[in-house]
């Protein structure tokens, strides 16, 4: 592990393994998808240096209720993992797509893999393995920006996600097993539930308003100068749950659904009378401190 740069394909565990062991205060993790032996393995090598000083973890997926069910994403699993590692964190972020794994800033994975069995060891996949401090930097700045647009995640809140795709996948078990619309009806009654649960989630301690003040100074920095047609698509990559042109509701004061480019635009008017972003007639974009202070 000692090239700037190195060609990853699969299998590739032992190479992550290695990255996690080199973690001595943080260790970052993206991945949409999640599964209960490598996280399990996680846990180990973290509790096993202990002695060495608590290394935090933090996660970065996306609790889709279908990734719960399908199992894709083992929820019961990331629970363990926050319950073994006190410093530990997981953050929900609809949009996740990336897979990402940083140690400090030593070094870091970029690559096609979920942190799954078959995305370490199963599948074909690639990618590459940084040792450059500046780019291992960069990506670790980068993923930390992306997650901050995220929400946090409690360990009670992980409790009863657990609890509840249990329920929801017992529920379906007897609803494919039977003929009764009762059943199907009360599996279907169960999915809205978790999916509501999960709305509550990524409004908890966020506004509407913050939320998209976030993500706007976030694409004007990595995107440069943006026409609000660009904005939009961008926008609702990152919230599909916020940006559902499908849906009208009110969750705990953040809105979802149809009114999200309204919602918008009073965020891209705000942040300009803060001075912080600009319009020049086409495109929106960030005004450096200097000039604000000028």
């Amino acid at each position: 592990m000692n090239n700037p740069i190195t060609l990853l394909t699969s299998p590739w565990e032992k190479v992550f393994y290695e990255l996690v062991s080199l973690a001595q205060r943080d260790l970052l993790i993206a991945s949409p998808f999640l599964s209960e032996r490598p996280l399990h393995r996680i846990v180990e090598i973290v509790q096993h240096r202990q002695a060495e000083g608590p290394v935090q973890v933090g996660v970065v997926t996306n609790l889709a209720v279908d990734h719960l069910l399908s199992g894709s994403l083992d929820i019961a699993a990331l629970l363990h993992l926050t319950q073994a590692i006190p410093d530990s964190t997981v953050t929900y972020l609809p949009g996740l797509h990336a897979k990402v794994y940083v140690a400090d800033s030593r070094a870091a994975v970029v690559t096609s893999a979920n942190l799954t069995n078959r995305g370490l060891a199963g599948n074909r996949e690639y990618g590459v393995l940084l040792r450059d401090p500046a780019l291992v930097s960069a990506v670790r700045r980068d993923l930390l920006q992306y997650a901050s647009l995220g929400n946090r995640v409690s360990s009670e809140t992980l409790m009863a996600l657990t609890q509840a795709t249990q329920d929801l996948k017992a529920t379906r078990r007897r609803a494919d097993q039977s003929i009764t619309a009762r059943l199907r009806t009360e599996f279907e009654r169960r999915v809205e539930a978790t999916r509501l649960e999960l709305l509550k989630t990524r409004a908890r301690n966020k506004t509407t308003h913050g939320i998209f003040c976030d993500t706007i100074l976030y694409l004007l920095e990595k995107h440069g100068p943006l026409r609000t047609v660009e904005m939009h698509p961008l926008i609702q990559q990152i919230h599909p749950d916020l940006c559902d042109d499908s849906v009208d509701r009110v969750i705990d004061g953040v809105h979802f659904g149809k009114k999200w480019k309204h919602h918008v635009r009073n965020a891209q008017v705000f942040l300009r009378r803060k001075g912080v972003i600009a319009f020049d007639g086409q495109r929106w974009f960030r005004v450096n401190p200097e000039e604000r202070a000028s």
